[in-house]
Formats: structure tokens, sequence, C-alpha cells
């Protein structure tokens, strides 16, 4: 498609979501915002006519009652999320008082003690150093499990008077190039009306009211208008890093790297998907799949460039694209379809074009939420059988109520919204742009780095991977 008509597609999917024709593509100014993080910068435009600090916008309006507002926990300069740096920062500012922290969710107990600064340090110590917050779910009542051991290091989870009420300890997911979106929040609760454009306004505008009422605890639903004019704002922004240390900007020598040109790509529901799913992805039949697993193209220009930074990110996205990775044991892939092994690449599993998130709901579960092995200890604590640091998490033993299986997981995750046993532990695969600047990573900020992503997926899937290649890989996907 070309990129006039990508930019067409782009905008008649906006103006459905919105329910009003935007405004022309703009540049400059305060429609866009350019940050620096570790690995250069990343630049966050908004495509539909909003400055990306839309202060008169309800995204950035004080809804609720605690002082907290969307963009509180969805910063610009931090790719539309947060990380433990900016947090840490926040903290030394204000002495722990900052509206991020609130003890109905940022605290490793809603009963912790924050009475002082040192307190508070104590009280808010995930949230200071992984970026996450505390999500209480209760097991469904009608779920095929049960739950027969809890281990809270907070001591809250499983033994409260709150409907049972499990920590879950999640980042915040970026409010940015959500025009890609198929899943909303890591677990799907908020997706509610899947497969179209139509559906995943209402998703998004029933969890801005849920993130109200829950994060900054208004007391009532915010009104219509309120959450239309969220929505608006979120669908126009796009993220992405467009400057890198090593190898200069990101669109130079015929690279398409930056939002800019990322905005002008058109989404699908159901595109490129590797199990033959329909856009709902409620029906599935891998003998119907069209799937292509050359996702990311934005730097095949510098395929054998010779600067070698430059080489190391087409290398890296080469790879991305066409590693052999025998994906085993993973729920949602090899259970659901019968297959003990399924050979793909990192694009089986993150197949939306230029974005890298799936484009149907699709929750897996890949070992992330494995609890600590004992035994398993580093530098950067407790470990679980992938070489994660899990050991400040919650552990919870599940019983199947019919098989009495166990299942033993820092997050049952899917299962506490279907209540599904097939479903604990599984988790959607978030949209990789603008990686380099919204660290740590995966649901529970359980890598610290880039390379510590890489690792995982090494030691998961045996990759076997050589020094090269996980630099080159990381080269990748700080560039995105």
């Amino acid at each position: 498609m070309s990129k006039r008509r990508s930019r067409i597609a782009v905008t008649i999917v906006a103006a459905l979501i919105t329910g009003a024709v935007v405004a022309p593509f703009a540049h400059g100014g305060d429609t866009t915002v350019e940050t620096k993080n570790e690995f250069g910068v990343s630049r966050t435009i908004h495509v539909g006519g909003f400055p990306v600090n839309a202060e008169g916008n309800e995204f950035f309006l004080d809804l609720g009652v605690n002082g907290r507002r969307c963009v509180t926990c969805h910063q610009p300069d931090n790719n539309m999320s947060v990380t433990p740096a900016s947090l840490q920062q926040r903290f030394r500012d204000t002495g722990g008082t900052d509206p991020i922290f609130r003890t109905n969710d940022g605290s490793t107990s809603p009963l912790a003690d924050v009475s002082t600064v040192g307190a508070r340090r104590q009280a808010y110590r995930m949230l200071l150093t992984k970026g996450v917050f505390r999500v209480g779910i209760s097991i469904p009542a009608t779920a095929e499990f049960e739950l027969i051991d809890v281990k809270d290091p907070y001591g809250y989870a499983g033994r409260n008077d709150n409907g049972n009420e499990l920590s879950l300890f999640r980042r915040p997911l970026p409010t940015t190039n959500l025009g890609f979106l198929s899943t909303v929040m890591w677990d799907g609760r908020e997706t509610l009306q899947k497969g179209s454009a139509a559906g995943l306004h209402f998703d998004l505008s029933h969890q801005a009211n849920g993130a109200t009422q829950g994060h900054a605890q208004a007391p009532l639903p915010i009104t219509d208008a309120a959450r239309n004019a969220i929505v608006a704002y979120e669908m126009g922004l796009f993220t992405a890093q467009v400057y890198d240390k090593r190898a200069g900007a990101l669109t130079a020598a015929g690279a398409a790297g930056g939002p800019d040109i990322l905005a002008t790509q058109s989404f699908v529901f159901g595109v490129n998907d590797p199990l033959g799913c329909d856009p709902a992805g409620a029906a599935c039949n891998p003998a119907l799949a069209s799937f292509d697993p050359v996702v990311f193209t934005s730097f095949a220009a510098w395929s054998g460039a010779r600067d070698k930074a430059r080489a190391a990110i087409a290398r890296g996205e080469d790879l991305f694209n066409h590693l052999p990775i025998n994906i085993k044991g993973v729920s949602g892939i090899n259970d659901d379809f019968g297959v003990a092994v399924v050979t793909g690449t990192c694009t089986t599993c993150h197949d939306t074009p230029h974005a890298g998130n799936h484009s149907v709901p699709a929750p897996l579960n890949i070992g992330v939420a494995e609890p600590p092995v004992p035994g398993q200890e580093s530098g950067r604590g407790v470990q679980n059988r992938f070489g994660l640091p899990v050991g400040d998490m919650p552990v919870y033993t599940l019983r199947h109520k019919v098989s009495g299986e166990i299942k033993v997981v820092t997050d049952p995750g899917r299962a506490l919204v279907t209540g599904k046993w097939k479903d604990v532990g599984r988790f959607k695969g978030p949209i990789l742009r603008g990686l380099a600047g919204r660290d740590p990573y995966f649901h529970n900020g359980a890598a610290e780095s880039l390379r510590d992503v890489v690792n995982f997926y090494d030691t998961r899937f045996e990759l076997n991977l050589t020094e090269q290649q996980k630099a080159d890989l990381v080269a990748f996907l700080r560039a995105l």
C-alpha cells in the first residue's frame, strides 16, 4: 500500500473511532514531544490536531478525588507510561506524596504504613523498583479452580476481607499507538467488543471510566463526553524511537523508523494472524492462515550497511523476522491446537505489521508468571526457572476443582477474568514500538533491560543465541 493510501486508511479509522473527521496530520510545535532515553531519543506525535500535552483534554484533568489523572501514570516523557527512574525522581521531589503514590493501588498493600518518608519508600517499593501497580482481583465464584495457598511478602493477598482479593503487580501499558490494538489490558479484561474499530472505541471508553473510578477513586462514573474526549486524544498518539546514539537518525539512508511513518500504516483486525483466527479471536483454523513472518521492515535498507551500528539493527530485524523458534509448552498455542512443537519465529506471536503485538485477542502463557525457584539467587534477587527476578512477587497455588491438578504462579492472568483453568498465566503481548523509553518489560516489570528480555527468550525457547545475535536483537528492539 502506498504511503498516501495508508495515510488515508489511518484517517478513516481515526474518524470512525472518534466519530468525527480528524484534523490533517501535523508536524512540529506542541503536537510533538521528544524525549531523551538511554539509547537516544524517542518522539511522540499526535495526528488528530491535539497537542501531545493537551492540558485541556480530560486525559489531563482531575476527574477523581485523590489527585490522580490519566497523565499521572501515562506520561509523554515516558512514552506514555512511567519508568522506575522517573518515579524515583517524583518520590525525591515530593517525599512520596505525588499523586501517583497512593495506597489504593500504588503500595504493596492498601494497609501499608505511609506516615513517614521512610515508610512510604518501603510501601511503594514495587512501584519505585519495577514500575508496577497493585491490581486487586478476586477469583470468580464460578471459576474452574480454587486458591489453596498464597505466599504474599506483603501480607495482604488472599488474607483480606475484600472478596479474597489477590494482589497482581502489573506495569501500566502505554497509551500510544493504540490504533494497532486488539486487546485492552494485559489480561484482556477491558476487551468487551472485539474485532472492530467501533469495538475498540467502546473498550477504551469503558477502560477510561474504570481507570478513573479505580486508580483516581472517582465516586461516580465519568460522563460519556469525558470518555469520548479521552479516547479521541489517546487514538491520535504515536510513539517510536527517532534517534539512536550509535546509528544516528532512524530515518537516514532509507530507514523507516520513527512515529511519523508509523502513523501512516494501516491496521486490520486479524491481519497476518498465523493461527487463522477471525478478527475477534473467537474461531481459529490454522489451515486458513495467511501469515508472512516479515512483520518489521523499517531497517531493511540498512542491510549490509558499512556503518556497524546500522548493520546491527538490520541484522536484528532480520533475526526477529526469520530466526527459527521451536515453540513448545506455550499455553494458548500448543495446548489449544494440540501440537507439541510449532516451528515459528518471533513474529509468530508478534504478528501485527510494523507494531509487533498480536492482531487478534490471543493471550499466551510463555512462563513470565512462573514462581521463583528455591536456590536461584542472583544479584537481582530470586529468579524463576527462566531467569526472571520474581522473588518480590506473591505466589499463588491454584487447584482445579475437578481434576485436582495444581498450578503455581505469581499472577493467574487471564484466568481471573474468565475463570478458566486453561487461562492461568496467560497474558497478551504488547505493542513493541517505543520500547527504549518505557522500561522495564513484561507485565510484571521483571525484565529490567532489553538484554534481559532477549536472555529470557533465549533461555525459554533454548535458542542458543550467540553474543552477536543477542546484541543485534537488542539493537533492533531499542530502535523501535
